[in-house]
């Protein structure tokens, strides 16, 4: 598990090694545990308070080639 990028000093944006598909990071910190697919970065699962949830968006959106890139090399 490796963590990618923190929000707030609250949250972490996770990548875990042998993850399942779909290619998928988790949101975790305070009470949030959540899931973004890589490929739509849709919230897959768990709630993130609505501010939080636009700055992890933007990132995700920013970084999203070189994460999907991250999790297919810890897959194999």
């Amino acid at each position: 598990m490796t963590t990618k990028q923190r929000f707030r000093n609250k949250y972490r944006l996770q990548l875990r090694e042998k993850d399942h598909e779909p290619m998928h990071v988790h949101l975790v910190g305070g009470d949030v545990n959540a899931k973004f697919d890589l490929v739509t970065l849709a919230l897959m699962a768990g709630t993130v308070p609505p501010g939080v949830l636009a700055e992890v968006a933007a990132w995700l959106q920013a970084n999203q080639a070189a994460l999907i890139e991250e999790w297919k090399s810890w897959q194999i």
